[in-house]
């Protein structure tokens, strides 16, 4: 049996003689069965995140209890039709349907606090559906809008510096990760008066936020963030600063709330790895 539940369903059918489609309703019904007996009456911590259903299109959005380590709720943003617990949406709408999901054991407005990226769907739609949450912005998707910044840099500096060809999944990794000979390629670059240079510390600095666990230290840290990267001169650490500076609130709120995405991220693995296993499933309700 522990053998057989780690198979793809197509390989369990030919294992045991059986349709596929057959094992599919079964397993259907039990999981209509046990979603039945959900008891949302105590969900005041959601994470939400979206993990691809399908390469290029596609992306199914995942609700979870981080008190309780579990997934209450899966929708798919897809444009065809979907069974009623992972009903499909584009925007906040994917948030108005867990709501309404969660208000058949539990209270929409008991939700006192919500991990989620910068999405301005999730922000405006757990702002409408989810009107008693305090928002909070996890620090992975934090931290990678600063990544992404500091590529855009390098990309714009690759063509006229020879220095940088080649470095740039090596500048996204932290320098705890890197191998000597990589870290022997980056050391050259505070020596130079290079735009990614600048970037890279203005980085390793914002990483350095999430080392304060202490809100009022988190605070006097970004603060003092903020006024190095809008007087840095570069352009695209100004405007992320300006981002930054939006969402202010949800930044320090995880300081606060200390919501961590580390188990909706878990579960997105864990999705990608199935779907691999079982080279993609022909319905995405499966």
């Amino acid at each position: 049996m522990a053998l057989i539940s780690a198979m793809p369903v197509a390989a369990a059918a030919r294992l045991v003689g059986e349709q596929d489609t057959r094992l599919w309703r079964v397993l259907h019904h039990y999981v209509d069965q046990a979603r039945a007996r959900l008891d949302t009456a105590g969900v005041s911590r959601v994470a939400i995140d979206e993990t691809a259903a399908r390469r290029g299109h596609d992306y199914v959005t995942l609700f979870a209890d981080t008190d309780e380590a579990r997934v209450l709720y899966v929708t798919l943003r897809a444009k065809r039709g979907a069974a009623a617990h992972w009903r499909t949406g584009k925007d906040a709408a994917t948030v108005a349907a867990f709501a309404e999901d969660l208000a058949h054991g539990g209270d929409p407005r008991a939700a006192a606090e919500v991990c989620i990226d910068m999405s301005p769907a999730f922000i405006s739609g757990t702002a409408e559906s989810l009107p008693a949450a305090a928002v909070a912005f996890d620090k992975f998707h934090a931290v990678k809008l600063i990544s992404e910044t500091v590529d855009k840099d390098l990309r714009a500096e690759q063509r006229d510096h020879a220095l940088l060809k080649g470095m740039r999944y090596h500048r996204l990794r932290n320098p705890e990760n890197l191998s000597d000979h990589q870290r022997a390629m980056l050391d050259p670059l505070p020596t130079h008066h290079l735009k990614t240079a600048r970037a890279c510390q203005m980085k390793l600095a914002f990483l350095e936020l999430y080392e304060h666990l202490a809100p009022a230290l988190a605070t006097r840290w970004l603060k003092r963030w903020h006024f190095w990267a809008t007087h840095s001169r570069l352009a695209t650490m100004i405007e992320v600063a300006a981002t930054v500076k939006r969402h202010w609130n949800g930044i320090h709120r995880w300081f606060d709330a200390k919501i961590a995405n580390e188990l909706i991220e878990g579960i997105n693995s864990l999705v990608q790895a199935a779907k691999a296993q079982a080279r993609s499933y022909r319905s995405v309700r499966y």
